[in-house]
Order: structure tokens, then C-alpha cells, then sequence
């Protein structure tokens, strides 16, 4: 008869051992099946059962017992409870699975059976009724389990953790301590869903993997050569690897494997102390095969370990100190323990000679190894402590929630199997209870316990004992900013790494000033650090791409910050531009004096020649330029922006065209007093007059043109030097800026054309050949300034233009009035006119 319940699974968060729950009048009984070959030579349950057949030799992992001794005690606990399944004795079976599926579904099919034999579907009583089961420590034997329940459809509550992976990534990724990492995962379906999962989770979060290898399985002895040659290889290539943190995940005995790892290297270990950062899932338990006993485990100091979050339930620690072999008669696992834990044998009264250390029973349990056995309870062995107390509370709430279960009491009869199946499922979903150790116990809207995960620190002794030290916890349900919290400071890290936090990353961090660069064919965390182009910064360490400072900034040396940027301006207050200013007024000094001179000898011969009028035009106009100049310096405003060019333009407008008419009326007088000449009604003040209004009003013109077009504004120029701010003024419209240059320049080069003709007229009066040398200098120097103009920036732009006007106004006044003061001042004899009739008739 086949049960037709429908399937119940929950999930219980943290590895246990399968247990298996039955239901029989007045008692229930708990049966289990070891996850792997947990002992060597029998499978006696606490209930004296009779064993199933078992193998003589099998490799033994004595921790197993721990796991025992979690299900003996809470079952003690639950029958020492006046509250808990009253007037009801529970008790339990266990079996061995010897990691094999075969020995799993024949273990399933005997539970099935209710008998020591493998009869199923057979129902010859309402006793020994299987209500339930709890999962296994492994997930493949727990795979194997349930695919024999699912059959029979009887509830089961399976431990096969799938979040662990992902919890760990999370936190790993949150604290950013590694970038580069290697994996080493169980060879099998959960394995490749772990490194799928990791693999895209650490990569969305800027961590790669060194290597990914997979802890092999064995099915036959003939394949365990083939095993340790797989595992040389992975030893080899993780020591060898950059990375300094491997991820492990595996089945709870994978610790076992990894501890082979140093021993099957082709090269010496005794003297290499090179470790890594290892970090284990919560699947994983610190345990050794009976042949790892003296194997030094300090490989694995300082590792991070994953567990569930528990305390010691009260009186687990002097439950497990009083075992014995001799007060414990009904232990039917504890006399192989001893002999494997202890490296000893019991006397046979059958036997005439022992070989090996005989076993006194008085060993102490505390001198064992961790990886052995440990008294205080772990993660794996609090699942089962807490499974156990679940299964327990669900009965109780079955037996005592309605008239009808009453048949759940001793000596009643169960009618409807797969009812109490859809019962127990129910109930077990909504159950929730404090557990004797003080932390509430429930399930979730998915059938998952609501647990929290520790972040354990390992250290390991010389002696091989084992100290867990709590570093940090995960709790999902807390809030966001509480889920994860870890105190690096507290941790040990193993010797290898002096104490220092480790280090781990393809490439060394690119520092700030620099970027990263992906180099082609390598994973995204390999990269070079290219330093940041000019004009970019980097502030951060490990930046993808540089930024730009904002127009206000500009990159310091290094490249790493951004400096504000000075204001610049040509001012008085440097040294520049109180070197301009007082070379304008010194100028503007001599241009005053030689206009006094000229002033107080206007009645000289020399003064009066070449129209004494156009004369002090000149060098009014000379003063003003020299004057002009001031207007440069200083912070930029509207008003001095708006006369700035417009000043320059026509002052020197009004210059050069004086220059010009001088240079027309010394033509036009040598011209003139030819006999016959026509030219006689053009001399006079009035074409000098006419020159200069006529061509200055054409430069005032243009000026006023560009006045009202697009007038000069005071400007901010952020992006001309790296390091300033220019307040300058804007000319507006530059086509406008060069129309003024070039008008001016074509009245220069007139000037010029017009002086070296008349250069070599004889007189002593004759300013032409001056005018030629003056103008000369004026070309030189504008046409010299275009470039120069166009090179500088910022203030220096400026002085550019102060330093054009300062040397092309000093030119003038220079060559065209230097010669006559040095007459007037130096040799007033030569000013008269007697002499310059003689020195006339002399030079004719």
C-alpha cells in the first residue's frame, strides 16, 4: 500500500543529519542516516537494533559522532520535558550511507519497511509509521532520500543550503577587501550552481577569479590514484596563483580533502609556510579522516569560516564531557569512536593478543583535535539539536489540536496516514518555539528557518586545537546597514602574512593620478594604470577613467585633486605691471617737457618750421598715447573695456596722421618754391589741417562702427592657462579689433612711403628723413605685435599691446623730436636764421 500524500519539504537554514521520524502507538521513533561512513564496523542504533550489513573497512570521519550525540541529547531533552509530547517516550534509529546512493535508498526503503528488511509497500501494522524526515548534512545523500519519499509522499524537511554562496558573496563584495580570488568548488550539480552563482555575482562586483577547480569524487577504489594526481595539480596551482584568497565550497567532509593537499605537491613543504586566505561556506566542517590525526592543520589558520549562528544549549557541554565507554551501555557508536578518536583498541576476551594501545576508557574527550571532535556544539550538530525540537513541537501540536488526533496518543490507532502527513506538513510550516539554548526557532513564507550566519576566525594551534572567534554575523533580517557587520582588527591571520591584512588583486592598485586599462585577453582585473591625460584627475585609487576639473579647477602635478585656479589680470600691484605703468609715465613726462620746450621757444626758427601747430598736435596726441596705455592695466571694467581700443585706435590715428601731413608739407614746400610750380596754393595750414581731421574722423568712425555693433566687454576666460582665470576684456567682434590695426597700419605705411622719398631734400629743417626713421620704428613694431599677440595668453597678451604702444608712441617721439631738442637745448647757436641760410648756401 502506497501512501498518497502530497510531498511537504521545508527548509531548515544550516546542515544536519537526516533523521528519520516514525510514529508508533505510544512512542515515536527518530531514525537517521550518517551522511558518509561515519564508523568503521558497525551501525548498532541506542534502540539495540540489529545492524544492516556493512563493509569491514570504510574511511571514517569520528566527527560524525558529535552530530550523534546532538540528536541523543535533544531526544533526552524532549523526554525529560513535562510540556513537550507528554506521557511519551521518543527514541531513534540510525543508518549509515557510506556516501554511496545504493546504501542511501536501501537505508530509505528499510525505514519505509518497518522492518529490517527491504520490503516495500508491505503494511502489516499501524506500528513503527513513518511520519516524517528531516535532510542530510550533504545534499546528495539528501537528493537521494528524498527521491525514495517522494514516492510515498511522506513530508520531509531537507537541509540543502542555497543561499550560503550568495550571502557570503554579498558580504565579500560589501567589504571590498579582495579583487582577485580562487574558487575550489565540490564536483558535482550543487558545485557548478555555486560557481554560477558566485561567478556573476563577484563579477558584478568587480571581483575575478584566478582559478576555478573542482575537489574531485571517487566512486571506486582504482580512481583514488587518478584523485591524488588531480589534487597535486590543483595544490600546485593555487600556491603558485597571485591570489591569496580561495573560496571554498564543498559537502561537509571537503575540509578532509583540502587537508591532502600540501602532501600530494611534487616539492618539499616541510619548510614552506605559504598560505592563503581561506574562506568556506557554511556546508563545510573542520574534520579529519582517522588517518589525518597527526597531519598538521595550521595550513588553514586564519581561514574565514561561514557558519550558522548558535549558542551551547545548557547542559550540552557536561553531556558530552561524562560520555564513556564504560557508563554508556547503550551507545551502541561509541566504543569505535574511541578506538579511532583515541588511536587505541578495547581487549576482546576472545582475542589472545591485541595489537596496539589498549583503550583504558578514561581518555578525555578535550585532549582530541578539533578537526576530530569538539565539546562545545557546532553549526551543523545545532541544526540537527534544533530539527530535532521542530520535529518534536509539530508532533505535540498534531497530538493536542483537535479531538481527532487523539488517535497520536499511546495505544490509539492512525486511520489515515497520508491526513497526519498533510497534518505534520502544515504544522511544521507555522511552528514557531524558543529552543533550549534561548534563539527563536521558525519558519518563513518559504519554508525556510530565519537564521543568521557568523563569520568564524580559525585559529589552529600547534596541538591542532581548534579556536573559533566570532569576527562578525550576517543577518538578513535586520536592517541594511546592520546585515553585515565584521571587525577586521580582531581577526589572525596566518603567519604567512605578518599579522597584515592580506593583500590579493591581479595588479597592484592604481593610485590616484592614474587610471586603469584592461589589458586585452585578461580578465577585467587585470589592467595597467596609465597616468591620467592632462587636464583629468583621478582622486581614487583603482579609477576606471580620469575626470575633468571644472573650469574653475585645474590638476595638480600629481593629478590626483583639483586646485582652484588664481585670478589673473595685469595689475598694478605686480611687478609687471608697475613696470608698464611707470614706464607710460615716465614717457608721458618727456613728451610734457618736450612739449614745454617747444612751447617756450615757439618763436624759434626750428619750432616754427613745418607747421608749429601740427607740431603740438603731435605731441599732445604722443602724451595721450603714452596715457592710453594706463588704460590696460587693472582689473577689467565696462567703462575701460568700452575705452580701451577705441582710445588706442584713434589717438594713434590722430599721431600717424600728423606725421603724415608733416611729412605732405615738407613735399609740398620743396615742391612749392620751384619756379612755375602750382603747388604753391596746397602749402598752408589748411591741407595739414584737412590731413589729419579727415583721416582721424575716418578711425573714429570705424571705432564707433564697432562700438555699436559689438562693443568690448570685460570677460572671464577659464580655459586660455591651466592654472588661471583671466578676467580680461573681449574685443567684441576681432574682425572689428584688426579693421582699426590695419587702417592705422595703412596710414604707417603712406607715412613711410611718403618720408623716404623726401628723405634726401636738402635743408636743415628738412623732418623727412626723421619721419622715415620714425615710421620704420612704428612698422616694426605692429607688425611685430601680430604674432606676438597671437602667441601669449592672459595678461601677458596685454603687455603685449601696452609694450606696442610704449615702444611704437617712444619711436616718434624719439626720432622726430630728439634731433631738435638736442638743437634747441645742446646747440641754440644752429637756431636762427642767419646760420641756416649759410649752412643752406654751404650744402648748395
Amino acid at each position: 500500500m502506497v501512501c498518497q500524500a502530497h510531498i511537504a519539504k521545508c527548509r531548515l537554514q544550516g546542515p544536519h543529519r537526516p533523521l528519520h521520524i516514525y510514529h508508533q502507538p505510544g512512542d515515536f521513533i527518530i531514525g537517521g542516516i550518517v551522511s558518509h561512513g561515519g564508523f568503521l564496523s558497525t551501525s548498532a542504533t541506542f534502540m539495540e537494533e540489529p545492524p544492516p550489513v556493512l563493509p569491514e573497512e570504510l574511511v571514517v570521519v569520528p566527527k560524525v559522532y558529535q552530530h550523534i550525540l546532538a540528536l541523543a541529547f535533544a531526544v533526552k531533552e524532549i523526554n525529560g520535558c513535562s510540556h513537550i509530547l507528554p506521557n511519551i517516550t521518543l527514541g531513534f534509529h540510525i543508518y549509515d550511507s557510506y556516501t554511496n546512493a545504493r546504501k542511501t535508498y536501501l537505508a530509505t526503503l528499510i525505514l519505509l519497511s518497518k522492518l529490517e528488511k527491504c520490503v516495500p509497500n508491505y503494511v502489516c501494522d499501524t506500528e513503527n509509521n513513518l511520519t516524517g524526515v528531516i535532510g542530510g548534512l550533504n545534499s546528495e545523500i539528501s537528493f537521494y532520500v528524498a527521491t525514495i519519499l517522494d514516492i510515498y509522499k511522506i513530508p520531509q524537511e531537507t537541509d540543502i543550503p542555497r543561499s550560503t554562496g550568495g550571502i557570503m558573496g554579498f558580504s565579500l563584495t560589501t567589504y571590498v577587501w579582495w579583487t582577485w580570488i580562487g574558487v575550489i568548488a565540490v564536483d558535482n550539480d550543487n558545485g557548478e550552481r555555486f560557481v554560477h552563482t558566485v561567478l556573476q555575482l563577484f563579477s558584478q562586483n568587480g571581483i575575478c577569479f584566478a582559478f576555478i577547480e573542482r575537489i574531485p569524487n571517487f566512486s571506486f577504489i582504482s580512481e583514488i590514484n587518478d584523485m591524488l594526481q588531480q589534487g597535486a595539480k590543483m595544490h600546485d596551482k593555487i600556491m603558485s596563483s597571485k591570489a591569496n584568497v580561495v573560496v571554498n565550497y564543498g559537502e561537509s567532509y571537503s575540509m578532509a580533502f583540502l587537508k591532502w593537499l600540501p602532501y600530494l605537491s611534487e616539492h618539499d613543504m616541510t619548510n614552506n609556510v605559504k598560505s592563503k586566505v581561506w574562506i568556506t561556506t557554511a556546508e563545510i566542517e573542520f574534520s579529519s579522516f582517522v588517518y589525518q590525526r597527526n597531519w598538521d592543520s595550521r595550513l588553514f589558520n586564519g581561514a574565514i569560516a561561514f557558519e550558522i549562528h548558535f549558542r551551547d544549549p545548557l547542559g550540552f557541554h557536561q553531556y558530552v564531557e561524562h560520555r564513556n565507554p564504560s557508563n554508556t551501555d547503550a551507545d551502541g557508536f561509541i566504543r569505535d569512536f574511541w578506538q579511532q578518536a583515541f588511536d587505541c583498541v578495547f581487549p576482546d576476551i576472545t582475542a589472545h593478543q591485541v595489537e596496539g594501545n589498549i583503550c583504558t576508557g578514561e581518555e578525555k574527550l578535550e585532549n582530541l583535535p578539533g578537526s576530530f571532535f569538539e565539546m562545545s556544539m557546532t553549526g551543523h550538530s545545532y541544526s540537527i539539536h534544533s530539527a530535532v525540537y521542530a520535529m518534536a513541537h509539530a508532533l505535540h501540536a498534531m497530538s493536542t489540536s483537535r479531538p481527532r488526533h487523539i488517535g497520536m496518543t499511546y495505544g490509539g490507532r492512525v486511520k489515515n496516514q497520508n491526513q497526519l502527513f498533510w497534518q505534520l506538513h502544515h504544522i511544521l510550516r507555522t511552528i514557531s518555539f524558543n529552543n533550549t539554548a534561548g534563539d527563536v526557532v521558525s519558519f518563513n513564507k518559504n519554508g525556510e528557518v530565519a537564521s543568521s550566519l557568523d563569520i568564524i576566525n580559525w585559529i589552529i594551534f600547534s596541538n591542532q586545537s581548534l579556536h573559533r572567534v566570532r569576527v562578525g554575523r550576517i543577518d538578513p533580517g535586520a536592517p541594511s546597514d546592520q546585515a553585515f557587520t565584521i571587525d577586521k582588527e580582531v581577526i589572525t591571520w596566518h603567519s604567512w602574512f605578518n599579522q597584515a591584512s592580506p593583500f590579493s588583486a591581479c595588479t597592484e592598485s592604481c593610485q590616484p593620478g592614474s587610471s586603469k586599462k584592461v589589458k586585452e585577453g585578461k580578465p577585467f582585473c587585470c589592467y595597467d594604470c596609465i597616468l591620467c591625460p592632462e587636464g583629468k584627475i583621478s582622486n581614487q585609487e583603482d579609477m576606471n577613467d580620469c575626470t575633468k576639473c571644472s573650469d574653475e579647477n585645474y590638476p595638480s602635478k600629481e593629478r590626483n585633486i583639483c586646485i582652484p585656479k588664481s585670478i589673473s589680470f595685469l595689475s598694478y600691484e605686480e611687478p609687471l605691471g608697475i613696470s608698464l605703468a611707470i614706464v607710460a609715465l615716465s614717457f608721458a613726462f618727456i613728451t610734457t617737457l618736450v612739449l614745454g620746450t617747444f612751447l617756450k621757444n615757439h618763436k624759434t626758427p626750428i619750432v616754427k618750421a613745418n607747421n608749429q601747430n601740427i607740431t603740438y598736435t603731435l605731441l599732445v596726441t604722443l602724451l595721450l598715447c603714452f596715457l592710453c596705455a594706463l588704460l590696460f592695466i587693472g582689473q577689467p571694467k565696462k567703462m575701460t573695456c568700452l575705452l580701451q581700443q577705441a582710445a588706442f585706435g584713434i589717438i594713434f590715428s590722430v599721431a600717424v596722421s600728423c606725421v603724415l601731413a608733416k611729412t605732405v608739407t615738407v613735399i609740398l614746400a620743396f615742391t612749392a618754391t620751384k619756379p612755375g610750380s602750382r603747388m604753391r596754393m596746397w602749402v598752408g595750414r589748411r591741407l595739414a589741417n584737412s590731413i589729419v581731421i579727415s583721416c582721424s574722423l575716418i578711425q573714429a568712425a570705424i571705432c564707433t562702427l564697432w562700438l555699436a555693433i559689438s562693443p568690448p566687454f570685460p570677460d572671464v576666460d577659464k580655459h586660455s592657462m591651466p592654472e588661471e582665470i583671466i578676467l580680461e576684456c573681449n574685443v567684441g567682434t576681432v574682425i572689428m579689433f584688426y579693421c582699426v590695426l590695419s587702417y592705422m597700419g595703412l596710414l604707417a605705411i603712406i607715412s613711410f612711403t611718403v618720408a623716404f622719398l623726401a628723405r634726401k631734400l636738402p635743408d636743415i629743417f628738412n623732418e623727412a628723413k626723421f619721419i622715415t626713421f620714425s615710421m620704420l620704428v612704428f612698422c616694426s613694431v605692429w607688425l611685430s605685435f601680430v604674432p606676438s599677440y597671437l602667441s601669449t595668453k592672459g595678461k601677458y597678451t596685454v603687455a603685449v599691446e601696452i609694450f606696442s604702444i610704449l615702444a611704437s608712441s617712444a619711436g616718434l617721439l624719439g626720432c622726430i623730436f630728439s634731433p631738435k631738442c638736442y638743437i634747441i637745448l645742446l646747440r641754440p647757436e644752429l637756431n636762427n636764421r642767419e646760420q641756416i641760410i649759410s649752412i643752406n648756401k654751404m650744402k648748395n
